[in-house]
């Protein structure tokens, strides 16, 4: 019965998809604060900060419903939270400083071996450019090449959530099973923003899933179905203090 146990135990500790990060770059080391992570070790201060309930900003006290609960706040909501810690993030190699030059925005790397990491680029033809940003945009060469399990393709997105960084990435698609290579990742930079991005920075979020095959139903509910609905979800999440969508329906995804 013991061993029946550990090998039940060994089964679940063992039942992960890998993913492999390897170094694509010469002269890329396992710096701690520099490499691979998942994104649950890289939760932004700010979030961390945050209440996790309302209070009264005058008395410092927390706002009660007629059932004595506090009221959450948007650090309750798992939805938003899930997002920061799903995944893994990469890291900018080393410090980049973006300065005015000639009425446009540039960029300057003073580590040598590090120069490649980003790169000025013209505007791009026929791109959508997103409002509030410099209409030259930069590129991200990571330093890291993504290796998936056979079936599976790797989203590369911007941060997600993460507002406070001063730029902007384009979001791709890459089957990683197939390839490991990303190539180059354009991004814009807010207008307006003159400084340094310290070494340590996540600037892509990876998020793998695997490739299924889907179809759409549409269904139209009739008016007394759709009331009954949003009567049982209030009862169901007006629980004292809240929390109900994370104990009893959040299914944890763990990245390590």
């Amino acid at each position: 019965m013991i061993q029946e146990k550990n090998v039940l135990k060994n089964k679940k500790m063992t039942n992960y998809k890998k993913i492999i990060f390897t170094s694509s770059v010469p002269g890329t080391k396992a710096e701690k604060n520099l490499i691979p992570a998942p994104s649950s070790q890289n939760i932004p201060e700010w979030f961390q900060k945050a209440n996790r309930y309302a209070k009264d900003p005058s008395t410092d006290k927390y706002w009660l419903d007629e059932n004595g609960g506090k009221y959450s706040t948007w650090k309750g909501c798992p939805v938003l939270a899930d997002m920061l810690s799903t995944g893994y993030l990469l890291k900018t190699p080393c410090d980049i400083k973006f300065y005015l030059n000639k009425g446009d925005i540039d960029v300057e790397i003073n580590d040598k071996d590090k120069k490649y990491f980003c790169t000025k680029r013209n505007p791009m033809y026929q791109f959508v450019h997103p409002n509030g940003y410099y209409e030259t945009h930069f590129a991200w060469t990571p330093n890291w090449a993504i290796k998936l399990p056979e079936g599976y393709s790797a989203l590369y997105t911007m941060p997600l959530n993460r507002f406070d960084l001063p730029f902007l990435m384009t979001t791709g698609i890459v089957d990683n099973d197939k390839i490991s290579g990303s190539g180059s990742i354009p991004f814009f930079l807010v207008k307006g923003f003159e400084g340094t991005i310290p070494a340590g920075t996540p600037y892509a979020q990876i998020i793998p899933f695997k490739r299924e095959n889907w179809e759409s139903e549409i269904v139209i509910q009739s008016d007394e179905i759709i009331k009954e609905n949003i009567m049982k979800n209030y009862e169901l999440t007006r629980i004292k203090d809240g929390g109900y969508y994370r104990k009893n329906i959040w299914s944890k995804r763990t990245y390590k």
